[in-house]
């Protein structure tokens, strides 16, 4: 089985998909999601936010425990982030829980630990999916976008057998699974031009709250003198999360080369026209082993996946994804 997504034909191109499926699409048929959040203190004297989808009382009680969905967010993302609220839009219709814990310093306050968050960040996502089945004796999933869902890989290679105790199945939406595939990509051309100069918007100041809470952590004068996500992550992200630089960082927490240790269900989907993921890094069926299934559709964009007539929803990703997790 694979997922046969076309873009409709007013939205051609990887760039106008990502672009107008995060500012324009419809994210929801009716109502914005409502989120009730929690603080949990984290074993290291921080805390990681977690919002969970607000569901109406049911009318009748339920059989069973309805599935848990856990969405990690990607690079500077969110519970607002569209991706999330398309999830809680069709989890809130199939009666799902659902929750989005946030990755430390993404919840809207600065974390108190000198520490961030990495695209391999597996040991943080152990602990977390270790409470959500503590909380919840029903089945489990998790999905992880972009950033996250190469870290939710990186933490089932980790796991091996063990993971499918703690969720059932897993999802990876247009995640870099090779690190300096996408790195080196998204710092080229344009790019360059509108991507990286809107991460390093939002991840400049977020750095310099740090270096003003834990005055040296890092080079300030290089952090801010960074022009794309390489030299960013050489002087903030690897140091500060035990990498030597941007090139061991990003070659230990690529999930890429582990995918076929995976002992659970899991699935890796990646469009081919993805600005951030060239369609040349993406790996061949034979070398994911058997729990791997890739999707790989021609169109989509990052995390684009926009459907029907202008200006589109983003309602058709969750709703193909949760019917995967399901059917494992």
């Amino acid at each position: 089985m694979t997922w046969p997504y076309q873009a409709p034909g007013w939205l051609p191109g990887g760039h106008a998909q990502t672009i107008h499926a995060a500012l324009w699409a419809r994210r929801y048929a009716q109502a914005a999601p409502l989120w009730r959040r929690e603080r949990w203190d984290t074993p290291d004297a921080d805390f990681v936010d977690v919002d969970w989808l607000v569901q109406p009382s049911a009318i009748a009680p339920r059989q069973e425990e309805p599935p848990l969905l856990v969405l990690f967010h990607g690079l500077e993302g969110s519970s607002g982030s569209h991706y999330a609220q398309a999830f809680a839009d069709h989890a809130h219709r199939l009666g799902w829980a659902m929750a989005v814990p946030h990755f430390r310093g993404c919840s809207g306050e600065l974390n108190r630990a000198p520490r961030a968050y990495h695209s391999g960040d597996h040991q943080e996502i152990q602990w977390i999916l270790e409470r959500m089945r503590s909380l919840h004796p029903g089945k489990r999933y998790a999905v992880g976008v972009s950033l996250g869902g190469n870290a939710l890989l990186r933490w089932a290679e980790e796991s091996g057998h063990t993971a499918r105790s703690i969720v059932q199945a897993v999802c990876a939406v247009c995640s870099p699974i090779d690190l300096a595939a996408s790195g080196h990509a998204i710092g080229q051309g344009f790019n360059r031009q509108v991507y990286t100069r809107m991460f390093l918007r939002s991840m400049k100041p977020r750095a310099l709250q740090k270096w003003a809470q834990y005055p040296g952590l890092f080079d300030r004068e290089a952090m801010l003198a960074a022009k794309d996500l390489y030299d960013f992550d050489n002087v903030f992200t690897a140091p500060l999360h035990g990498f030597r630089d941007t090139d061991d960082y990003w070659a230990r927490a690529s999930a890429k080369p582990l995918l076929d240790t995976i002992r659970l269900p899991a699935l890796v989907l990646n469009a081919r026209n993805d600005p951030f993921v060239p369609a040349s890094s993406l790996p061949p069926p034979a070398s994911v082993g058997d729990w791997v299934t890739l999707w790989q559709p021609r169109d989509g964009g990052h995390v684009g996946f926009t459907q029907g007539a202008f200006p589109g929803d983003v309602l058709a990703l969750p709703q193909a994804v949760a019917t995967w997790l399901h059917a494992q």
